[in-house]
């Protein structure tokens, strides 16, 4: 048994290892003919120029992710709160499979909803202002992405805040504290690698969705201009293009990839040494 849990861990590790060796012998090319800074800062993407800078759509996955947190961890933070201290034993077992249902929901799913039913919504509210637009802007895809990283916040921090011991929220309560400065000042914070891993995870999702995206978000190559405003994130552009992009084009979405990694290992790294001072302290 300790040879194949060995050989599992090694699988894992494996796998990692070759998306990362895939991903940067194919991408780092790419960046070195177009140039790293005009790859990176450029604001213009137009491959049958041979013109790609991904500026617009790295500010793109910033606004729309920051958007998701924005909306999703604070929703995500109180109903974990509710959940594990406020919640009759009643309503738990329906609200739990609620939440864990919608993790399971299809990309797909969610952005149809998008398109349907809040895309509209924004529409009106733009138009009535005289501001136009077709209602895919950057808030709709930030509310999408808010409610999908919703059940990923939510079962995360709930099973921090209930592995905190209970004599920490008893003697609080036992000092005079009410149960609201109890559970923000004793368990969340005693919970916070919990937490923070939970909103992390939120993130990983919310800057790697891509379908719901697409759907919701108007796609439109270029600076972000507004929450009212269409704009094109990372994902999106790589999985618009890849059908029929060639040579220097499909090694630039390549590229485009390796730079949404390494996001991904920079907020992993943030979260880990966040993590190592508050043990520390």
């Amino acid at each position: 048994m300790h040879g194949i849990f060995f050989l599992a861990a090694c699988a894992s590790v494996l796998a990692v290892a070759l998306i990362c060796i895939f991903l940067f012998a194919n991408g780092i090319p790419a960046m070195s003919k177009i140039g790293f800074l005009d790859f990176l800062l450029g604001e213009e993407w137009r491959p049958s120029n041979d013109i790609y800078g991904i500026l617009p759509m790295i500010m793109g996955s910033i606004y729309v992710t920051a958007g998701a947190i924005v909306i999703g961890v604070p929703v995500g933070i109180f109903t974990s709160v509710f959940m594990a201290h406020y919640c009759p034993k009643k309503i738990y077992p329906l609200l739990k499979s609620a939440t864990e249902l919608l993790a399971g929901i299809p990309s797909v799913v969610y952005g149809f909803f998008g398109l349907v039913v809040i895309v509209p919504l924004i529409r009106n509210f733009t138009t009535s202002r005289g501001m136009g637009g077709n209602g895919q802007t950057m808030l709709t895809a930030s509310i999408i992405l808010g409610i999908m990283i919703l059940p990923t916040i939510i079962g995360v921090t709930e099973s921090a805040m209930r592995s905190v011991p209970e004599q920490y929220y008893e003697g609080s309560l036992a000092l005079g504290a009410t149960k609201e400065r109890t559970i923000f000042r004793i368990v969340i914070p005693a919970a916070k690698s919990g937490v923070i891993a939970g909103i992390v995870l939120g993130i990983g999702r919310a800057i790697g969705e891509t379908m719901a995206v697409i759907m919701v978000a108007g796609n439109q190559p270029r600076m972000p201009e507004g929450i009212f405003k269409g704009v094109r994130t990372m994902t999106t552009n790589i999985v618009m293009e890849m059908g029929y992009a060639a040579d220097l084009h499909r090694e630039a979405l390549i590229a485009t990839a390796v730079v949404l990694f390494v996001f991904i290992l920079i907020i992993n790294a943030c979260v880990s040494l966040l993590n190592r001072r508050s043990e520390n302290d």
